[in-house]
């Protein structure tokens, strides 16, 4: 018998994570929970995308997936514009005794000195009352920015800066939401901060991945003064499609940002993201190590590193696979969690999650 696992929130992570719970052996799947009132009632096969039926039958009933008694929920719903509620669902979770890994709410995946610390004690509270375990990762922030530069980091006598980067070409990215709405594409370029659109709101960035910068500094030992963080927009020089829609001249179609973490005025760890929708943006900007999109981690010391990620799929493009990554991530994690003491974890206090029981013959 596998790990009872549910499955909440079905969206582009959600669905390849629930892919692979529905073909991986090790997990046994109990419910799934959605947002859309189209997808209720839906076989989870059908949500993944696979030609099988399940038995498992979507619901839009967190009660019910608390019923179905899971060993662990993957919490893959949108946490970005609904915070209060993601962190409301956590608890609860939690409060059942129900493990939780996921994506969201993205500010647990390293919490302290990020949210207040009231917050902070709400969730352990919750995960000592269910006797429960908390693991929120993915990409960037995730491995990108707390397992791949810390594997280096330990081979070197000595670091004065490591920056972690995110180039990709988002044309072919379908969340409407996150495009529009929290990254600003397609929208008027900001003149005043109050222009601005979600994400680069004054604390939103610095919030969003200071989660991945405070867990790096913790690795390192290093004690930060603050966090800084910055943005450029550039505008379409005419319209052109994407996947989500139109993209019109004169609105924001790239978009550089960075966020710093400073020490002794120094930028000690940086992360930095070159989002493009069209490749001939920007040029001077960073370029991608493979076309479409890539990862990149800098350690400046000795010795000094450039290790270029460039995820790719069968299945789709960079996009996809970038989003494969960290729903992979999130299921692998599972065991390790379930075993884990209650708690808030993070990639510093949990064993290194290797893909045991991944392997498959084509």
């Amino acid at each position: 018998m596998g790990i009872r696992v549910a499955l909440i929130g079905t969206g582009n992570c959600g669905s390849l994570a629930l892919r692979q719970l529905i073909e991986d052996g090790r997990f046994d799947l109990t419910g799934v929970w959605v947002s859309a009132q189209a997808k209720i009632g839906k076989d989870a096969g059908e949500l993944a995308h696979l030609d099988v039926t399940t038995g498992v039958s979507a619901v839009n009933d967190m009660d019910a997936i608390i019923a179905a008694a899971p060993d662990c929920a993957v919490y893959c719903a949108m946490g970005d514009v609904r915070p209060r509620e993601a962190l409301a669902d956590v608890r609860g979770l939690l409060e059942a005794g129900i493990n939780v890994v996921g994506s969201s709410p993205g500010f647990l995946e390293y919490p302290w000195g990020v949210i207040p610390d009231r917050t902070i004690e709400r969730v352990e509270a919750a995960a000592r009352q269910g006797n429960a375990s908390l693991f929120i990762t993915g990409v960037d922030p995730g491995f990108v920015t707390d397992l791949l530069p810390l594997a280096l980091a330990g081979t070197c006598q000595s670091i004065q800066q490591i920056r972690t980067m995110e180039i990709a070409d988002y044309a072919t990215y379908d969340g409407a939401t996150v495009m529009f709405d929290v990254m600003g594409f397609g929208k008027p370029v900001a003149q005043e901060v109050g222009d601005l659109p979600f994400l680069y709101q004054p604390g939103m960035l610095s919030s969003a991945w200071g989660v991945g910068i405070r867990q790096l500094a913790a690795g390192l030992g290093v004690e930060l003064d603050e966090i800084r963080d910055s943005v450029e927009q550039e505008p379409a020089p005419e319209d052109f499609d994407v996947a989500v829609g139109t993209i019109k001249k004169g609105t924001v179609a790239a978009v550089r940002f960075q966020i710093e973490g400073v020490t002794d005025g120094a930028p000690v760890i940086v992360v930095e993201h070159v989002t493009r929708l069209r490749g001939d943006l920007r040029p001077d900007w960073a370029q991608p190590a493979q076309e479409g999109g890539s990862y990149r981690v800098e350690i400046t010391g000795e010795p000094s590193y450039v290790m270029d990620i460039a995820p790719t799929s069968r299945n789709g493009d960079h996009n996809y696979a970038a989003i494969l990554a960290a729903a992979g991530r999130i299921v692998n994690a599972i065991p390790d969690v379930v075993a884990s003491s209650p708690g808030i974890r993070t990639t510093l206090d949990l064993p290194l999650v290797t893909g045991k029981g991944v392997y498959r013959r084509l």
